[in-house]
């Protein structure tokens, strides 16, 4: 099977207790668990079997140790995870609002995440991968873009592959060098995985059908707008597929598109009849939201096969 790699952030995340605004007074909180989304996406395709490796930095701390452990228990190949002996674990911790929006504090920029992997270990895992990856979360300093750049270039020319889902805000776009970046990335796209208004962010075209053609037309073998609680529609040359999200009780959406994201991957990269790897990879983000921790609810193809066939038999 084909290899998939990504770059970019490890970090815990520790979440509050209690529904509320901030942070400004003391209250319980639970957590370490593993996350990032480059992380949860490839402990996910891990645990669909296929062979995956990650390229980012944790420091020498237990929160590092945490996700290497995880990890390397689920299959990720961590050969290429740096260890900084002078910054900590990047982190971010989470309070719920009543409305289910959240307050974050992270710490990503200025942890062991904002440096880059050694070189060398990096080129080692990249020259075995097949298939990258890009997030555009991990895109946040130029240096992070450039290595994801010019890993694409590379596999790309070897007749591999990539997918990109760019996980953007608008704003994110103005950064000086951005949105040429993301153009290029792009334009290197084979899969693109977008969540609600992303399919417009790097289109002329506004409107959903309009956007899909020009992907299309620009060289995109296939669209994955994720449309959350309504479900996901599936664009390539040959048509669109719709498939709707499974209803489960909501304990924590952290993570859930990431974990769609890894399934579906996984599964296209092998050949998997799209309706089935779309309605696997929505058992893959619905699972994924009824376990507290961004990581933990990935699951197995057995769990998933389980879920979707449990989904049915509640349908006859």
């Amino acid at each position: 099977m084909k290899k998939i790699v990504v770059i970019g952030e490890i970090l815990v995340e520790i979440m509050a207790d209690s529904i509320g605004e901030g942070f400004r007074e003391p209250m319980a909180l639970t957590g370490p668990f593993p996350s990032g989304a480059p992380a949860i996406y490839i402990d996910q395709v891990a645990r669909t079997g296929q062979p995956c490796a990650i390229l980012s930095t944790v420091g020498d701390d237990d929160f590092g140790r945490l996700n290497l452990d995880r990890l390397r228990a689920d299959g990720v190949d961590v050969s290429a995870v740096g260890i900084d002996p002078d910054r900590p674990t990047g982190s971010a911790f989470v309070r719920y609002r009543a409305d289910g929006s959240r307050d974050f504090i992270f710490n990503i920029r200025h942890s062991a995440c904002g440096v880059l992997p050694d070189s060398a270990a990096a080129k080692k895992v990249l020259d075995g991968s097949d298939h990258l990856h890009i997030m555009g979360s991990s895109l946040s300093s130029p240096k992070l873009v450039d290595l994801n750049l010019r890993a694409a270039r590379a596999i790309k020319a070897r007749g591999g592959t990539l997918s990109f889902d760019p996980n953007l805000r608008k704003e994110i776009l103005s950064a000086p060098g951005m949105r040429a970046a993301m153009s290029e990335i792009l334009g290197l796209t084979d899969l693109f995985l977008p969540s609600g208004g992303e399919l417009v962010l790097l289109t002329d075209a506004k409107e959903t059908r309009a956007a899909v053609a020009e992907l299309l037309d620009h060289g995109v073998t296939a669209v994955v707008h994720k449309l959350g609680a309504v479900g996901v529609h599936y664009h390539d040359a040959s048509g669109d597929v719709f498939v709707p999200a499974f209803a489960v009780e909501e304990v924590d959406p952290t993570g859930a598109g990431d974990c769609f994201g890894g399934a579906f991957t996984a599964l296209w990269l092998r050949g998997t009849d799209t309706r089935e790897a779309l309605t696997l990879a929505a058992a893959a983000g619905a699972l994924a939201v009824t376990r507290r921790g961004p990581m933990e609810g990935a699951s197995t193809l057995e769990t998933l096969r389980a879920f979707v066939a449990g989904k049915a038999k509640e349908t006859t």
